[in-house]
């Protein structure tokens, strides 16, 4: 499917201002999203302590490209999701916030979706295509009250 900018994934998750991680869209289709992210690099980034972004934080853009993914297959705003567990989370470097990494590439992939919980498979790149982190997160979303 086509590209989208920050403005049209603002308008997507229900993440805002600074707490809003990804810049854009590379591809989506039903079963897996590819973004980008630069905001990694920002002083500002709300999840610094100390100055620094640790690498573990990687599961929060991962998770916002999950969230994304099924805002977009469902045609619409994401829903509330929670995020019911994380599994093999691995990461190769201890920090996110060095410029040598270049523009992050974030995805998600949908591995199994089953009436309101899915799974997915997440994973951060460098520029260069070396792998930063991964990891699987399991996601329930409630069913709307009546």
């Amino acid at each position: 499917m086509s590209p989208l900018d920050a403005g049209a994934i603002a308008a997507l998750v229900p993440h805002a201002g600074a707490m809003m991680l990804l810049e854009s869209v590379a591809a989506w289709d039903a079963g897996a999203i590819a973004c980008h992210a630069d905001s990694h690099l920002d002083p500002a980034n709300p999840l610094r302590r100390d100055g620094r972004l640790a690498a573990l934080c990687g599961i929060e853009y991962a998770l916002q490209a999950a969230a994304l993914h099924g805002a977009l297959c469902a045609g619409g705003p994401a829903s509330a999701g929670y995020v019911a567990s994380l599994r093999d989370v691995a990461w190769t470097v201890e920090r996110l916030d060095d410029p040598a990494l270049g523009t992050l590439d974030v995805r998600a992939t949908l591995e199994h979706r089953e009436g309101g919980g899915m799974l997915y498979a997440l994973e951060l790149r460098s520029a260069a295509g070396a792998v930063l982190l991964t990891g699987r997160a399991g996601i329930i979303v409630p069913a709307p009250a009546s």
